[in-house]
Parts: C-alpha cells; structure tokens; sequence
C-alpha cells in the first residue's frame, strides 16, 4: 500500500511497507521492515506490489520478495529522502554502513525513542515512562536528552498537567525515576543506546 521512513533511537532511518493485513503465524500483519535502502534495491520493492512476508525469528515481519508478475505498470523505485522525515535534518550514511542516519540528536524521533529504550524494563526499568509518556515529555519541552529525565521531580506540577497522569502516577514516575539511579553502569551503559557499544 505504502512505504514510509521511521526514525529509531540511533537516528537509522528504517524503510517499512505498509500492507493490507493479512494474517501470518496467527498473527495480523499490517506492516513489514525493509531494513534498509540497500535491500529495498535488493528485492526492488515498490509501492503497489504484491510481496511475500514472513516472521522473522517468528517476531519481526519482513518483506522476502517481489511477486514481479502482479507489479502495477508505472509503480516507481523508492528511495529514502535526503532528509529526516521527522525533523529535516539532512541524512548521513557513514562509509560501508548499510544504515542511514539522522545526525541530529535534538530530532523529535531519536529523543523520543531514545526515552523509551533508555526506561524499558532490561535498562534503567522506569515504570510510568512508557511509550505516551516518552512522547509528551519532549513535545512539551519537559526533556531536551536523557539526563533531564532527572530533573522532572523539579517539574512535578507541570507534569500533573499531562493528559491521564494525576498525583498517584506522577509521584509513582518520579519514584521509578529515582530508584532507576540504583541500576548497575552495565544497565546504565546498555539504556544510553549509544552506537558501537
């Protein structure tokens, strides 16, 4: 149906096809990755074409091949845009990597990404920072990068202030907050994302 470009927590830009469900594993599928630009021109994918999925590892869904026969006529290459599609930053891709990047550490999507791998459970495992919280904290300008993330007990009657978070879950987020700070440097260094490590 469609191909768009998702920004994860390193800034890699990942191209996924966006499909009419259909069931694989028992499972509804409605989207699939293409992992990169290189093997979107591997498997030519194209938007219209009928494709083959699976479930990678029996999680991830992909895009395996082409059906060539049932290409729409005019259905043309994709490429990922020179630019992030979240923050415009224009995109780098560095040497042999297959992966292209946003290089800005400031851009909405790396930030809010970020937040969310840097409090899941096998990081900093802070409860109450979920995926909405990690969303909002950003957009409202309460977080710029991970260290603020300790700096939000400063800001608690803002954080009231949020959709569907009263007294109990702000005070309950700032105690997971506080007690993430006990987490081992191996945590810690596992929650900060930060490439090659």
């Amino acid at each position: 149906e469609d191909i768009i470009v998702q920004v994860g927590r390193t800034g890699v830009l990942t191209p996924v096809a966006v499909l009419r469900p259909v069931r694989v594993g028992g499972v509804e599928v409605s989207r699939a990755t293409l992992h990169n630009q290189d093997e979107v021109n591997k498997k030519d994918v194209r938007v219209g074409d009928t494709v083959v999925i699976q479930r990678a590892g029996d999680v991830i869904p992909e895009v395996v091949m082409v059906v060539d026969d049932k290409r729409p006529a005019g259905a043309g290459k994709f490429k990922i845009p020179k630019n992030c599609p979240v923050c415009k930053t224009l995109v780098v891709r560095d040497g042999d990597e297959a992966a292209i990047r946003c290089p800005n550490p400031g851009c909405d999507a790396v930030l809010r990404e970020g937040l969310r791998h840097f409090a899941s459970r096998g990081a900093m495992d802070i409860e109450g920072l979920g995926e909405r919280v990690a969303q909002d904290l950003p957009r409202l300008g309460f977080v710029s990068n991970i260290a603020d993330v300790y700096r939000l007990h400063e800001r608690r009657d803002d954080l009231l202030e949020l959709e569907k978070m009263g007294e109990t879950r702000v005070d309950n987020l700032l105690k997971a907050i506080e007690a993430s700070r006990s987490q081992s440097l191996t945590r810690l260094l596992f929650a900060l994302g930060i490439p090659g490590i």
